[in-house]
């Protein structure tokens, strides 16, 4: 862990933040199986935030994207597991503390780990400030129904033996106990999914485009 540091303040407050770039930020967290549809919501999604009528900031995180760089040290056992949630957690966390609308979309089986992730988001900020707001949203999928997909083949290598700690099959995915929302892919088109997911955030004030201000 690292010591002597300090932590290094600035004058610009979330709010005041929120205000200069008139919009909020916040992070929208798609947990599900692979193959669920997570990705394909989430492209979605960052598109209609992106376009009128919101043209909103909004900054897709994908789960194998982000292991071509940041995670591409890691595997796919438990602690690499529990330490890739930790990491795309900071940096959903960043990108919603800069105002912008961080949409991830990774398998995080793990229960405990989710919730590390919104309570990192959720923390009081410096000033006392309220925390980042953090939306669950579960890609809810049987494994019957993703296995029958599986467009990256990844079920049939896992069925086979070829790739281990492989989530739904080998490995463990502990469902949402409660969370913001939720998405039956198997009945549900990408449209009213993103429709439904929308719908949600104008209910919470989150798509409320804030009047610019001016400084002195």
């Amino acid at each position: 862990m690292a010591t002597n540091i300090t932590y290094h303040p600035t004058p610009l407050t979330p709010t005041l933040r929120s205000q200069l770039r008139a919009q909020p930020g916040l992070t929208i967290w798609l947990t599900g199986l692979s193959a669920s549809g997570k990705s394909t919501i989430a492209v979605a999604l960052e598109q209609a935030l992106l376009r009128a009528p919101y043209n909103l900031a909004a900054y897709r995180l994908d789960g194998d994207n982000i292991r071509f760089g940041l995670n591409k040290d890691l595997g796919f056992t438990p602690r690499d597991r529990e330490e890739n949630i930790r990491r795309i957690a900071e940096v959903a966390k960043l990108f919603a503390d800069s105002c912008t609308i961080a949409i991830t979309s990774f398998i995080s089986p793990y229960r405990a780990d989710r919730d590390t992730a919104r309570a990192l988001h959720e923390a009081e900020r410096p000033g006392g400030e309220p925390g980042v707001p953090f939306v669950e949203v579960y890609i809810e999928c049987p494994v019957e129904v993703a296995e029958s997909r599986d467009p990256k083949g990844l079920y049939k290598k896992a069925r086979e033996g070829k790739i281990p700690e492989f989530t739904g099959v080998s490995a463990p995915y502990e469902e949402p106990m409660s969370p913001e929302i939720t998405i039956k892919t198997a009945e549900t088109s990408v449209e009213e999914a993103v429709r439904r997911i929308v719908a949600y955030l104008e209910g919470k004030g989150y798509l409320k485009v804030q009047k610019p201000v001016k400084e002195e």
